[in-house]
């Protein structure tokens, strides 16, 4: 009786070795729409990792803020209710002001300034990620950021009273010092909140624009390169750590490949997208030299009051910035 079960324990655990291990689903939310080239970017990723892996682990992307809003990504992941999301990183200024080192008014006002930037500014973010239980993957810059508007606008003073579509501290304070009403609207509400009247204006890319067509309820949007903000895709830190060695690798082998196809995509989706802006019907031009004056100098006191809170990281990565530049 002894050796059958001494048999029956053996032949359990030779089967046992010999099945594979339980291949692990990964569910990513993103807030934009599956059009948009960041979801894009991301479903390859996902795809990469998933045959990289050889289908041990699949990431599945859910665009249009479908698995959870905008503003609740980061917090789902940080939680462990998803194990990977990506987020517009700028919105969470409010929680660590390095958070919005891309979305200082002027500071850059081109994809290879931004990429200098970020090479001094990213590995300071990464670390802040980390305190938050989130481990750094990688990041993919918007199109630099112009302003849409209802009406035309020829300088500061004709945007008093406008409301304004806030997704971020920097863009609600952008709007008090202009006079403009800040309204905190996510990337899937746009569309409803310019058709609803909620918002008549916003700051944002050709890219953002395009994909909500927005032509159908603005009909101006002016050049003004204010900022590139940054999407960032970030992994649950326990679920990070329980990875072996071999999946992680593969996980930043494709992060580097996202990271590479979504900063070109972003290049050629500007001009891409301002002709679409165009085709809709609008009124696509640079801002007037008196409302780029006026606009500077907001920019300037909003880098100072970031300075403030940003303490001596902040000021570090400002300086090195500008003196590699």
């Amino acid at each position: 009786m002894t050796k059958l079960v001494q048999l029956a324990a053996g032949t359990a655990l030779a089967t046992a070795m010999a099945v594979p291990a339980m291949a692990e689903t990964w569910d990513m939310p993103m807030a934009y729409a599956a059009s948009n080239f960041h979801s894009e970017v991301g479903a390859n990723f996902g795809a990469c990792v998933t045959e990289g892996t050889g289908g041990e682990l699949e990431i599945v992307t859910h665009p249009s803020g479908s698995l959870f809003s905008g503003n609740e990504i980061k917090r789902a992941v940080q939680t462990g209710q998803a194990n990977i999301g990506e987020r517009l990183i700028s919105a969470h200024q409010n929680e660590n002001p390095l958070y919005g080192v891309d979305s200082i008014p002027f500071l850059v006002s081109s994809f290879d300034e931004h990429e200098k930037l970020w090479e001094v500014a990213g590995p300071k973010v990464a670390e802040v990620l980390e305190e938050d239980n989130l481990h750094y993957l990688y990041s993919v810059p918007w199109p630099p950021q112009g302003l849409y508007f209802r009406d035309p606008v020829e300088s500061v003073e004709d945007m008093k009273g406008v409301k304004f579509r806030s997704y971020s501290t920097a863009t609600a304070r952008l709007a008090e010092l202009t006079g403009m009403l800040p309204v905190q609207i996510e990337a899937a509400e746009i569309s409803q909140a310019f058709a609803t009247g909620v918002a008549d204006s916003m700051i944002s890319s050709g890219s953002t624009g395009y994909d909500r067509k927005v032509w159908e309820h603005l009909n101006h949007f002016y050049v003004v390169d204010a900022w590139l903000p940054r999407n960032v895709v970030f992994v649950n830190k326990d679920a990070w750590d329980g990875l072996d060695d071999a999946t992680k690798a593969v996980l930043n082998d494709c992060a580097a490949t996202a990271k590479t196809e979504g900063l070109q995509r972003s290049k050629d989706y500007t001009d891409f997208t301002l002709d679409g802006l165009r085709e809709g019907g609008m009124t696509v031009e640079p801002a007037s030299d008196t409302l780029m004056g006026q606009l500077k100098e907001i920019g300037a006191t909003m880098t100072d009051e970031w300075l403030e809170t940003a303490g001596e990281d902040g000021k570090a990565i400002v300086d090195a910035y500008k003196a590699a530049n």
